[in-house]
């Protein structure tokens, strides 16, 4: 079968490779679409979250194949398999830990120590075909489609984010990042009942994709100062802020517009470490909040995309072929910021 292949930073190659083969527990799936994940621009970019060395939950380390986010139908099921059908159409949960874990015994497996990924600490979903734990191969409503389906893993992370914030029906929100994480978290947040949305980022395209996701205002952090312009509408600052832009300019605006009493929510990771001045958020009795991954939320992602409730495919803004992943994928998402989320066919 055709994969995309990664070998180190600056190093996916397309080849051809052997077809996976379900083992107990696990169910074979032919890959539909996939999504580009920042994690996957990480990896390719920088070598960022892959290793040479076998990983202590997989046993796997590179080469292997990229990709985490993606959807398609079951052809294979493994041994004591029954709760799925060949020709089930399914959104595949990535995370991979072990079941003895401290945390996964309590029911947070997204901190178990460690975990690991499908497509980064193990074969992943860049290819025609994938395997999978069955546990975490997500049965899909007629009415969602395979290119949603491949949306589903960003959209656990956002919908996770916000019903780990203290986001209350009413309430005021800033998302700092208009990127896919960002747009799906403004959708998340408009679902919970946020009354106010702005969405701050650099990218006049992004911006005007915000708006269209549910976004009431934005605001061109190159053209104007964020915090000014936060304050200005908000007198009192906003009742949670959603950093998804990993920056040290964004999280220390974040706490500048956040009201007493406010939360900081951070879904992004950080390329180094930032300052913080604790006496500014000590006298606001702010509180910033981290949010990781997901746990147990998959069926309601999925339940929200049917409803109609999340329109997860307006963060669509491109569809590739897997042959042309590095050029129209990898490389284009560093260089064209009005790019969101690029999905990827992996059979033509």
């Amino acid at each position: 079968m055709k994969a995309a292949v990664i070998y180190g930073a600056k190093d996916v190659r397309i080849e051809n490779v052997n077809e996976p083969a379900a083992a107990a527990g696990q169910v074979k799936i032919k890959v539909e679409w996939a999504g580009i994940c920042g994690s996957d621009l990480h990896a390719y970019h920088h070598g960022f979250g892959v290793s040479a060395e076998p990983h202590p939950v997989t046993g796997r380390g590179l080469p292997l194949v990229l990709g985490h986010e993606f959807a398609g139908v079951v052809t294979e099921l493994g041994e004591g398999v029954t709760h799925l059908a060949v020709g089930d159409r399914v959104a595949v949960e990535p995370i991979v830990y072990a079941e003895d874990d401290y945390y996964v015994q309590r029911g947070k497996y997204n901190l178990a120590s460690p975990f690991a990924f499908l497509g980064l600490q193990d074969d992943g979903g860049f290819a025609q075909y994938a395997v999978a734990n069955a546990s975490k191969a997500h049965k899909l409503p007629d009415n969602v489609t395979l290119e949603e389906g491949a949306l589903m893993e960003p959209t656990a992370v956002t919908v996770h984010a916000v019903k780990e914030s203290q986001l209350k029906i009413g309430d005021s929100v800033v998302v700092y990042g208009a990127g896919p994480i960002g747009l799906l978290t403004i959708m998340a947040a408009k679902a919970a009942g946020a009354a106010s949305i702005m969405a701050v980022d650099i990218s006049p395209e992004r911006l005007s994709k915000a708006l269209e996701v549910g976004a009431t205002s934005v605001v061109n952090s190159l053209e104007a100062d964020a915090t000014a312009e936060i304050l200005a509408q908000h007198v009192n600052g906003v009742d949670v802020a959603f950093e998804a832009a990993g920056a040290q300019a964004t999280f220390t605006s974040a706490l500048e517009v956040i009201k007493k009493g406010g939360q900081l929510l951070i879904i992004a990771g950080y390329a180094s470490p930032v300052t913080l001045d604790v006496n500014s958020i000590l006298v606001k009795e702010i509180s910033i909040k981290t949010s990781l991954a997901y746990h147990h939320i998959f069926p309601e992602v999925i339940a929200m995309v049917s409803s109609g409730r999340l329109d997860v495919k307006k963060v669509i803004t491109k569809k590739i072929k897997l042959d042309n992943l590095v050029e129209e994928g990898l490389e284009l998402l560093i260089k064209d910021k009005a790019q969101a989320k690029i999905l990827i066919h992996t059979q033509s």
